[in-house]
C-alpha cells in the first residue's frame, strides 16, 4: 500500500485500494465452478464452502457453483474440458473424475490432457454407512449378515458407475467374498437418501453428508476406509480395525481448468485456491466434515501423483473387469 503523509490522504488511500482490487476482480467476469454431481453430496457441499473462500481470495470476484451431474461425474467434467480456456469455467473435481473415469469412459476428450490442474484442496477417506433399521452394529456383523443372505439380496448405492463409492463397494464385496447389487445414482446425495429410506442396504460415502446423517441417527456408520480413524467420528474403526485388512481407498478434491488456459491466469487461480483452502473458515469446515487439508505442493507435482493414480486404477479396472452398466 502506498503511504501518503497527510492523514486525509492516508485514509483515502486505505479506502481506495480495496475498491480498486474488487473492481479489477469483478471486471474479470464470473467464475463458474462446476460440480459434476447432483446437489447434496459431499463434493457439492465442499465445493460451496470452498467457493465462498475462493471468491474472497480472488478479491471479491463472483464464484457461482453449478451442478452438472451424470455418468459418475463424467458429463460435468467433459463440459469443463470443452469450455473456453479463459479461467471463467473451472471443475471442482473428486479424484475419480480424473483417475477412474478416463479408464472407463473411452474416447474424446481425454480428461488427463484436456484438463489442467489448478490446485488440490482436500484429502479424505470414505465412510461405510448402512440402513440403521438393520440388525447390524459392527463390520463383522455386516459381513456375517451378508454371507447369510441370498446372493445379490444386499444392495449398495453410488454416485454412478466408476465413482469411488462404487469401486469401494466392488473391493469390499471381493474381499468379503459376497455378491451385492450395485445401484448407481446421479450423485452421492440421492444415493444416500435411499439408504436412509431403507431401499438400499449400504453406501461407501464421502464424509460430509454421511457424518451428519449418522449423527442424526438416520444412518449407521460401521467403518472408515483409510488407514486411521477420522477425528470427526473417532468411535468408528477403520476397515482393518473392524476385521477386514487390505481394503483401503482414499480420495481428494481439486480444481481444474480447461487445458490452454493462459499461464498467468493459472498462477492467479492456483494462488487463490491455495489461499482459500488454507483459510481458517474452510479448514475448520474440513475438520467438522471429516476431511483433511491437502498437502502443500505445486500443481505440477500434484498432477504427477494424479497420473500415477490414473495408471493404478486403469490396471485395477481391467483386473476387476469393470464395465459400464
Amino acid at each position: 500500500m502506498t503511504i501518503a503523509t497527510p492523514r486525509r490522504a492516508l485514509l483515502g488511500a486505505a479506502l481506495a485500494v480495496p475498491m480498486i482490487g474488487r473492481a479489477q476482480a469483478q471486471s474479470r467476469g464470473t467464475i463458474t465452478l462446476v460440480v459434476p454431481y447432483a446437489p447434496g453430496g459431499g463434493t457439492d457441499l465442499t465445493a460451496r464452502e470452498f467457493g465462498q473462500a475462493f471468491s474472497e481470495a480472488l478479491g471479491g470476484q463472483t464464484v457461482v457453483v453449478e451442478n452438472r451431474g451424470g455418468a459418475a461425474g463424467h458429463i460435468g467434467s467433459v463440459s469443463v474440458a470443452r469450455a473456453r480456456p479463459d479461467g471463467t469455467t473451472l471443475l471442482f473435481a473428486v479424484s475419480t473424475n480424473l483417475v477412474v473415469n478416463p479408464n472407463v469412459h473411452r474416447g474424446e476428450p481425454n480428461l488427463m490432457t484436456a484438463l489442467a490442474p489448478v490446485a488440490q484442496v482436500t484429502s479424505y477417506q470414505y465412510v461405510l454407512v448402512i440402513d440403521p433399521r438393520l440388525p447390524i452394529n459392527t463390520l463383522q456383523e455386516l459381513i456375517a449378515y451378508a454371507r447369510s443372505r441370498p446372493k445379490g439380496e444386499l444392495t449398495y448405492s453410488s454416485g454412478g458407475v466408476g465413482n469411488a463409492n462404487h469401486l469401494a463397494g466392488v473391493l469390499f464385496a471381493d474381499a468379503v467374498g459376497i455378491e451385492m447389487e450395485h445401484i448407481p445414482y446421479r450423485g452421492t446425495g440421492p444415493a444416500l437418501l435411499d439408504v436412509v429410506a431403507g431401499r438400499i442396504t449400504m453406501n461407501f460415502s464421502s464424509p460430509p453428508p454421511a457424518i451428519q446423517l449418522a449423527r442424526e441417527g438416520r444412518l449407521r456408520a460401521l467403518a472408515v476406509t483409510g488407514d486411521r480413524r477420522m477425528p470427526a467420528i473417532p468411535d468408528v474403526p477403520t476397515l482393518e480395525q473392524g476385521g477386514l485388512p487390505g481394503v483401503t481407498i482414499t480420495g481428494w478434491h481439486g480444481v481444474f481448468a480447461p487445458s490452454g488456459t493462459p499461464s498467468e491466469t493459472m498462477a492467479r487461480l492456483e494462488n487463490a485456491a491455495r489461499q482459500a483452502a488454507s483459510s481458517p473458515r474452510f479448514s475448520g469446515r474440513l475438520e467438522q466434515d471429516g476431511l483433511e487439508p491437502a498437502p502443500v505442493r505445486p500443481r505440477d507435482a500434484w498432477f504427477l501423483t494424479v497420473r500415477e493414480e490414473n495408471a493404478f486404477w486403469g490396471r485395477k479396472i481391467r483386473e476387476l473387469d469393470l464395465k459400464l452398466e
